[in-house]
């Protein structure tokens, strides 16, 4: 599909950072999918490589992030999957003031312990300024499944309704991992189109 990225002068996406979660890779799930379609389209696209997924340290994954996203602005879009998200919203809120975002996915996301990954409540433990950071982001979008089995359906909710986004729910997705059947993602597209 080819369609227009969008209408709007000076809006089109040209850039998208895409952050993966615990335990995953640049090269899992739909990453790999959703970079070469992007890529295909004209778009710089950055998968973020975090840390030692399978231990991660919360300052070290948050400076990947920094890193790899430098200073956003309206063009720029970021896609971040189950603890990647809680760990963009970190790199967003310590950018300095006034910063810009056009838009933000968020993909089984969550920043409160989950009961299902105990060994996450470090990783989890402070806390993110979610409605101060979404004042700078132009279009928001939290994406979840009714199935997920490490983040419950009211913690995407929660944090929906604090980033004031828009919430899609995928019948069955599960975590939206390659496990779950999930590596290609269409409707993320519509998702990353600013508007």
């Amino acid at each position: 599909m080819t369609a227009s990225v969008s209408k709007v002068p000076g809006r089109t996406v040209q850039r998208v950072v895409i952050v993966h979660g615990y335990e995953s890779s640049p090269d899992a799930n739909w990453f790999p999918w959703l970079q070469r379609v992007l890529e295909a389209e004209g778009k710089a696209v950055t998968v973020v490589p975090l840390p030692d997924p399978d231990s991660p340290d919360k300052g070290a994954w948050k400076d990947a992030v920094s890193s790899a996203l430098g200073v956003p602005d309206a063009r720029t879009v970021v896609v971040a999957h189950s603890l990647g998200a809680v760990t963009s919203l970190r790199a967003l809120a310590a950018l300095p003031e006034p910063w810009e975002l056009g838009g933000l996915v968020l993909v089984a996301g969550f920043t409160d312990p989950l009961e299902a990954l105990p060994e996450l409540d470090g990783f989890l433990a402070s806390e993110v300024d979610v409605e101060r950071v979404a004042k700078s982001i132009g279009q928001r979008t939290v994406i979840r499944s009714e199935t997920d089995p490490f983040v419950p359906p009211e913690a995407s909710d929660d944090l929906a309704r604090r980033l004031d986004a828009r919430l899609q729910v995928y019948p069955g997705a599960g975590h939206f991992m390659a496990e779950d059947g999930v590596t290609k993602f269409p409707a993320l597209l519509d998702a990353i189109r600013l508007r």
